[in-house]
């Protein structure tokens, strides 16, 4: 019995701080990326921006439907965001509202991809009459999208009704509502449906990524974007998969350690 007591004693100093050394370790492994200091980046084109989440507009209802300055949506994954454009001052210009670019009948050529939905902020009535101004006056945001969680990116691509080039903006901020970054690029528009309008993107190595506002050099003039890529946040699931594959690692060798002095 003072044998067995005796190994025990040597087994706990011997082992035990080991283990408690691992498992806090392996706990820091699983949190690291929340804590560490972010950097944030512009990315301009949507295949290197790698998104794992996104927000389709079609999930707002039918086209051409008007939408209030202030709503909600819903990423395939289930994430939350809230989106505002701003009212303008100008009773000719419509609500916010979601088209279909396409040659179709009852679709807008614009040059994003064909059978994009577009989120647009909103046109002169006088844009769909006969003698149609050029440019026409529209709604130009800025567009602020909030997440409901933070996440490590986002971006869509841009286009500005009725101008061939402009320069867009995109700035993301924290929770807090501190700046991240803020950044911008030429952009172009036009009706040839080749999925060439400017991709925004903003990537943090950190999950702080709250809030992104995208406007253009053009505010005068309707902003269009399509579908909004989102790097969101692994689930919980399976960042505690990694701590409990970690500890489980750390009780085996222990188990193993335990058999060979008994």
């Amino acid at each position: 019995m003072a044998s067995a007591t005796s190994q025990l004693l040597k087994f706990q100093s011997k082992y035990f701080p080991a283990f408690a050394t691992q498992l806090a370790i392996t706990a820091s492994i699983a949190i690291l990326p929340l804590s560490a200091k972010a950097a944030t980046v512009l990315v301009s084109d949507r295949a290197a921006f790698g998104g794992n989440d996104r927000v389709d507009w079609s999930s707002l209802g039918a086209p051409f439907t008007p939408l209030e300055n202030d709503f909600t949506a819903i990423s395939a994954r289930g994430l939350g965001l809230s989106v505002n454009i701003p009212r303008t001052t100008n009773p000719l210009i419509t609500q916010p509202l979601v088209f279909q670019t396409t040659n179709n009948p009852g679709g807008i050529r614009t040059n994003f991809a064909n059978g994009d939905y577009i989120l647009f902020g909103g046109v002169d009535v006088r844009a769909f009459g006969p003698n149609a101004p050029t440019p026409s006056d529209g709604n130009g945001g800025p567009f602020t999208i909030t997440f409901d969680q933070p996440v490590f990116g986002a971006g869509t691509q841009i286009a500005v009704d009725d101008r061939p080039t402009f320069d867009a903006f995109v700035s993301a901020y924290d929770s807090a509502n501190n700046l991240l970054g803020s950044f911008s690029a030429q952009g172009t528009s036009s009706l040839l449906l080749d999925n060439s309008a400017l991709f925004l993107g903003v990537r943090s190595d950190s999950a702080n990524i709250s809030r992104l506002v995208f406007s253009s050099s053009f505010p005068q003039q309707g902003l269009a974007i399509n579908q909004v890529s989102i790097i969101a946040v692994p689930e919980a699931s399976s960042t505690l998969a990694i701590l409990v594959f970690g500890v489980s690692s750390v009780i085996w060798k222990l188990r193993r350690s335990q058999n060979a002095i008994t």
